[in-house]
């Protein structure tokens, strides 16, 4: 057996240094160390041996391991390095190297997210909610009166009606998420719903059917106006510098009184200083109120025992006011021209 080994480890190690590739390399190792190597059927008859011989045969072995081992280990570098020279052969190493474009977030992106850190510092928290809802969600829990414009089939995007009749719609705004979520929390309520809206306007330089918009309800015991409008005012002044102003005008929506339409001024280098509309607010009304607590079928949200604000305002329209972006559109055009510059 001592002559067997001997032999088999002078073979391997031979057929292992002729090997000119990593499969004939390979292919040796598994002719002499594999399952059925004949270096491994060799240690299978150690059970046949007596005490004194296994000792000595097991000390050849793996001597005889070792050095096959070893030696696989050495050519297998060889080779490698010999395939990686192969690999660059004919590459003029003089080209100039290729500019790996660094990707970066999109201009919206970041305005959502400074908007939501601004606003979660005022310990509002996020808000979801589904992009296809009910009407009840939409319009008639906000007291929207049904020959209002915007319930009609040419400026939201209605579906077919259901099976079970309701009719359902892409949302036209977020407060939807606000009803839903005094339907399953109590007061106190401060959240903020930042997403998608759908509105059936004409694109063009300042308008999209599809748009990101952030929501915000803030409803307790004894809130007033003052927070409301101190809050908004903090927010700008946030976002777009301390030196902001802003002005609140009186407007309507059927779910505020008193509403208002907030405007900053746009200030741009070179020209005239300019009022921008950029959000729509107000004291929620007492009708939305009572429309929920009919909704949950108890008196949590009973105007007789909470007020709260709510304030809506687009992305699109802060990210435009932000970097001066004068038409919409660049916002979804994917443009790598236009998007490199927020890099």
């Amino acid at each position: 057996m001592k002559e067997d080994i001997t032999s088999i480890q002078t073979e391997a190690l031979s057929a292992i240094e002729s090997a000119e590739s990593l499969q004939q390399l390979d292919d040796a190792r598994v002719a002499f160390l594999g399952k059925k190597g004949s270096l491994t059927a060799i240690s299978a008859g150690m059970r046949n041996l007596s005490k004194e011989e296994k000792p000595i045969i097991g000390e050849l072995l793996n001597v005889a391991r070792t050095a096959i081992t070893d030696k696989i280990a050495e050519v297998k570098g060889k080779l490698e390095t010999i395939a990686d020279q192969k690999l660059i052969e004919g590459v003029d190493v003089s080209l100039p190297g290729r500019v790996l474009n660094e990707g970066n977030l999109h201009p919206m992106t970041l305005m959502r997210d400074r908007a939501i850190q601004i606003l979660r510092r005022l310990g509002f928290s996020l808000a979801e909610g589904p992009e296809i809802e009910t009407e009840f969600h939409c319009f008639d829990a906000l007291n929207t009166p049904e020959d209002h414009p915007a319930r009609n089939d040419g400026d939201t995007f209605y579906f077919d009606a259901s099976e079970d009749g309701l009719r359902k719609l892409l949302r036209t705004h977020t407060s939807s998420v606000q009803v839903r979520t005094m339907e399953s929390q109590k007061p106190p309520v401060r959240i903020i719903s930042p997403g998608s809206a759908y509105r059936r306007d004409e694109i063009d330089a300042t308008h999209l059917s599809v748009f990101t918009q952030l929501e915000g309800l803030f409803i307790t015991e004894d809130v007033r106006l003052s927070d409301l409008k101190g809050t908004l005012e903090y927010f700008f002044q946030a976002l777009f510098g301390e030196d902001t102003e802003t002005r609140f005008r009186p407007h309507f929506f059927p779910f505020t009184e008193p509403s208002f339409e907030i405007d900053v001024k746009l200030k741009v280098k070179g020209q005239e200083d300019k009022w921008i509309e950029v959000a729509g607010c107000g004291m929620v009304d007492p009708a939305v109120l009572q429309q929920i607590c009919n909704s949950r079928e108890d008196d949590v949200f009973s105007p007789d025992k909470v007020t709260g604000f709510a304030f809506g305002m687009g992305i699109d329209r802060l990210a435009m006011i932000q970097w001066g972006i004068r038409d919409i559109r660049h916002l979804i055009d994917n443009d790598t021209r236009f998007l490199k510059q927020f890099a």
